[in-house]
């Protein structure tokens, strides 16, 4: 599970194509000479998503092994994110809506409406980095993991414990027999010492 790109982007219905406020790339799984090409591929396609989603909606794209999710504001601010297929899209749309929120408290609406160029915005490269594994970044999932855990360690006692009772079964059993067997030694030990008592 693997977020490739994240993008900050202006997608305003008078905008010819989306501009991009910032962005960052996490592209440790390419070679040196496949980053160039993937950076550019992975901007045109979130300016284009970005573009053609209507403001205030959400919405996946998929193409080949990847996801890219997109949320565009009322306001026209749009965020995308680039995953591979397996990371999930609950994670991916809570990490845009904040992204989002820290963008808009950092800058002023006019400021990115007004933006021709990228704007500092170094919590994108955070982001990019904390949220690489989702179930440390989002707490439904820590919270799910832990479950997950607790319940095989669970199942893993109930075993040892059904493991137990067998083992106490058997020894029940064994000591019904020894009960016998020690009644039969008793009564044959009493009938041989009454006739040795007798000489």
């Amino acid at each position: 599970m693997k977020v490739l790109g994240l993008f900050i982007l202006r997608a305003l219905p008078s905008d010819a194509e989306a501009v991009a406020l910032c962005e960052a790339y996490h592209l440790n799984d390419f070679s040196y000479f496949q980053r160039g090409g993937v950076k550019e591929f992975a901007l045109f396609f979130a300016k284009t998503v970005s573009k053609r989603i209507e403001p205030g909606q959400r919405s996946t794209v998929e193409h080949q092994e990847y996801n890219v999710h997109v949320h565009v504001r009322a306001s026209g601010l749009a965020a995308v994110a680039l995953c591979d297929r397996e990371y999930p899209s609950r994670v991916a749309f809570t990490l845009l809506m904040k992204l989002q929120d820290d963008f808009a408290s950092v800058h002023a609406e006019q400021t990115w409406k007004a933006a021709t160029d990228t704007l500092p915005f170094p919590e994108l490269e955070e982001a990019i980095t904390r949220y690489q594994d989702p179930a440390q970044a989002d707490n439904l999932m820590r919270l799910q993991r832990e479950l997950d855990e607790t319940k095989i360690v669970l199942h893993k006692t109930i075993d040892s414990v059904l493991e137990r009772g067998v083992k106490l079964d058997n020894l029940v059993d064994k000591s019904n027999d020894l009960s016998t067997q020690s009644k039969m030694f008793y009564q044959t030990a009493k009938s041989q010492n009454s006739c040795c008592g007798m000489m």
